[in-house]
């Protein structure tokens, strides 16, 4: 993000370059910093005649490189923009002899999505010299969490750690879907807002009862009744609780366990950075450690690693959702 934060206010001080190639398995901060140079390099009068936005799977790199190669029109530069430029991924070497050279009065931005280039290579390092080269990278799931608070704080916005978690459980490391989450959110809250659960669930569509958040909690408590129930509801609505992503996250969550059981520094601190979590939540791991003696998260793991492979229709006799779920949790809790 830091890096992000300098391309655009080198932008901002007239600090251009002509070249800016965009690549990485995160997308989110390429089409930020595309839509940045779209809106901002150009005024409204000058983009008419000056701005071109090009789709890899539409052209050749010597289209590109005749675009980038022409005079803007009544202006200081012309912008061209080639969007899923990973379409171009067999030709991309092409570009070297533009990259050597290029015009002064084009800002030629490429979004490479989902891909990177080689940084040994010759093309890798003329546009680095000539231009600027920014990978994206995708963020860990742990990293996630302070990643949305520190969004939501840019905005004035603040988040309540369970929410926090919902949005990280529910909706992984995609961070163009959670942006677009919370952008809905800000339109209903007013700035100033902290997002809640019950935020969440009316808006997004996640219910704060049953989810698999909750259902690990039950766990953890060995709360039999809770976790049945929650069972239950997934059962009626395997569409929104696939049983392949309930059986990984719980299994996920007793790995996290077993984690627990081998440390020997259980200080707060380390104990989450190890584990991944949330501070605030490691009051339900706490009690979920003296709940699950070490070999019965061993033994729970194994079985686990049987309930995955029959929700994946080998050896099930089409076995159905609720019928595994009842096997998962009865093996969990005897």
């Amino acid at each position: 993000m830091d890096e992000v934060i300098k391309i655009v206010n080198d932008i901002k001080s007239g600090n251009i370059k002509p070249i800016y190639f965009l690549m990485g398995e995160e997308p989110y901060y390429i089409d930020k910093l595309s839509d940045y140079i779209e809106e901002k390099v150009l005024t409204e009068e000058e983009k008419g005649f000056n701005q071109t936005v090009l789709y890899g799977r539409d052209v050749s790199i010597e289209d590109v490189v005749s675009t980038a190669k022409r005079y803007p029109m009544m202006a200081e530069r012309q912008v061209v923009i080639v969007k899923e430029a990973q379409d171009l991924i067999r030709t991309i070497d092409k570009l070297e002899s533009y990259a050597e050279n290029p015009m002064p009065s084009t800002v030629l931005v490429f979004c490479y999505k989902y891909k990177t280039l080689d940084k040994r290579k010759k093309l890798t390092k003329l546009l680095a010299k000539h231009g600027v080269v920014y990978e994206s990278k995708k963020l860990y799931e742990n990293q996630v969490g302070e990643w949305i608070k520190r969004v939501l704080a840019g905005k004035k916005y603040a988040i309540e750690p369970k929410a926090n978690a919902m949005l990280v459980e529910f909706l992984g490391t995609d961070l163009s879907k959670i942006n677009n989450e919370l952008e809905k959110l800000q339109i209903i809250l007013p700035v100033g807002s902290a997002i809640t659960p019950k935020h969440i669930e009316e808006n997004i569509g996640f219910s704060k009862d049953f989810n698999v958040f909750e259902l690990r909690k039950a766990l953890g408590e060995r709360n039999q009744l809770k976790a049945y129930t929650i069972a239950e509801n997934f059962a009626q609505n395997p569409k929104d609780n696939p049983m392949v992503v309930t059986t990984s996250l719980v299994f996920g969550f007793f790995i996290q366990l077993l984690k627990y059981h081998g440390l020997k520094d259980k200080n707060p601190k380390n104990v989450a950075a190890v584990l991944g979590v949330n501070p605030f939540f490691l009051k339900e791991y706490d009690v979920a450690l003296k709940n699950y003696p070490m070999k019965k998260v061993s033994q729970i793991i194994g079985a686990l690693r049987d309930i995955d492979v029959k929700s994946k229709g080998v050896g099930a006799n089409a076995l159905s959702q609720s019928d595994l779920l009842r096997e998962m949790l009865y093996k969990i809790f005897n």
